[in-house]
């Protein structure tokens, strides 16, 4: 008799500790991208901290803002923006191509995340080099 009571106890806990996990999930599932900011912000960007990003969130913004910084990357930066050649970007496309040439990126995170409907603004803080070959870097707002 007295096993017979572990057992339950023992299963009972265990249909806690599910039922606690699911609900955690459909908590998350009814949360925005963004869990939490932190309330320090960099002096000179404004960004926080930190954030802390929702793992249920659509991540669709996030992979195609990587396709377009790892093609930068990658030295495609006049393919990415060859459709700014033709309108009122072409300077800052140029700009931006020159000094992709001159401070290669080799690395970017996620720092902060704005929905601003129908917008959604992703800042990323990036590492490059200081120079093309150079082995010193620096991190800066994408």
């Amino acid at each position: 008799m007295d096993s017979r009571k572990h057992l339950y106890i023992a299963v009972g806990a265990g249909v806690l500790l599910v039922l606690i996990f699911f609900g955690y999930l459909a908590w998350l599932n009814h949360q925005g991208p963004v869990l939490s900011k932190s309330e320090e912000r960099d002096t000179l960007t404004g960004i926080p901290t930190s954030i802390s990003l929702n793992p249920l969130r659509d991540h669709s913004s996030e992979k195609a803002a990587a396709a377009f910084i790892r093609a930068m990357k990658d030295g495609k930066c006049r393919n990415e923006l060859s459709g700014w050649e033709h309108d009122y970007r072409r300077k800052y496309a140029a700009f931006i191509c020159d000094s992709e040439d001159k401070h290669p990126l080799i690395g970017w995170q996620l720092v902060d995340w704005e929905d601003q409907p129908p917008l959604r603004i992703l800042h990323y803080r990036g590492k490059r080099l200081n120079a093309p070959g150079d082995s010193t870097t620096y991190s800066g707002m994408l």
